[in-house]
This record gives C-alpha cells, structure tokens and sequence, in this order.
C-alpha cells in the first residue's frame, strides 16, 4: 500500500508563515489604495511611505515623490504590519470559522489604527501623527483586516482533501463484496436450474 501521507511544517510555525504573508499582501493593498487616494489630494503617490520615513530621516523625507529616503519609509510598512500579521494569526489559529476570522481581522486592523495612529505615533513619530489623512488611512485598514482575516488561506499546513479513490470496476468489485457480477443488461446473473428433459 502506497503512503499517502505528505510531510506538513509543524502547525504553529505554518500558521505563522501564513499570518506573515497575509499581513505582507494586505500592507501591499492598503498602501497602493493609500498611493492612489494621496495622488487624488496631489500629495503624491508614496506620501505615505515617506510620512513613516521621518521615524529614521525627519523633516528631510517629507516629499511627494520616490526617492532613497522612501525605501525605509516602505520597509518599516511592510516589516511592522507583516509581523502584525504574524501575530494575529498565531492568536486566533483553530478558533473561528473563515467569515469570523474575517470580521477579528478587521476589528484588529482598526484597533492598531486607532492603537498607532492616536498613541503611538504622537510620540514616537510625530510628524506622521500630525500629517496623515484619517479616512484613508481608515479604509486601508479595512483592506488590510479583510486581507489578514484571510490567512488560514495563505497556511502550508492546512490539511487538504484529497481526491476520493475511484471505485473498482468489474469483477474486483463484486469480489471484494461478495455479490455475483451485474450483467451487460444491469441485472445480477443467477446460477439456473440444470434443465428439465421433457416426458414422452
């Protein structure tokens, strides 16, 4: 008999990839939905991205446009809301059905906006608590919480169904039942009586 079993990560570990690679996908949604409605303000597309830069550069990476001082602004992005990621998902594994889980993934990312944006940042990073723009950055969250929500889909060690064995054909299946085998016409053959030789 063949061994059908597959070699899995260990549960906690896969679910932690899983929330990791979640949290990345929905930092990549929120901040292209955060681009496009900071270009509709003309403040440039990767604003956002630099607003987070003033935690390493200041004042000096505020600008509306790409350059070097941007890129820390995006991996601090995707680094923080990756293990945000992370987290949530170890938190909530094996505990809620897929539209639960959605709807915690939600209330989570709102809860680290209203946690960051109003706390935190107001000391950490100043500038970003004084520049950014608050119903954006709210919807982008909820990108983010939907995208989050979703990781039992992104988990390497989901068990997953396997297709169901097809049934033996023919005389393999009647003798594995016991039952005679079905003629062409669908009725079960029957052993007859010898015949009977008329009387003269």
């Amino acid at each position: 008999m063949e061994d059908t079993t597959e070699t899995r990560v260990p549960g906690a570990f896969s679910t932690l990839l899983a929330g990791l690679q979640a949290g990345m996908l929905g930092a990549v949604w929120m901040l292209a939905w955060l681009g496009v409605s900071s270009s509709w303000q003309n403040q440039g597309f990767w604003n956002s991205e630099n607003l987070f830069a003033t935690a390493f550069y200041g004042s000096d990476a505020l600008r509306s446009d790409f350059g070097l001082k941007t890129l820390p602004g995006l991996a601090l992005y995707l680094l923080l809301y990756s293990v945000l990621g992370g987290v949530f998902a170890l938190a909530l594994r094996n505990r809620f059905p897929p539209f639960r889980l959605m709807l915690a993934g939600i209330l989570f990312a709102l809860g680290w906006f209203y946690l960051s944006f109003h706390l935190i940042w107001k000391s950490a990073m100043p500038l970003v608590y004084l520049l950014y723009s608050d119903r954006p950055m709210v919807v982008g969250h909820l990108l983010y919480g939907i995208c989050v929500g979703r990781f039992p889909a992104h988990d390497p060690g989901r068990p997953r169904q396997l297709p169901a064995a097809a049934e033996p054909l023919g005389s393999e299946a009647h003798a594995a039942t016991g039952q005679p085998e079905a003629s062409q016409t669908g009725s079960p053959t029957s052993f007859s009586d010898p015949p009977v030789t008329p009387v003269e």
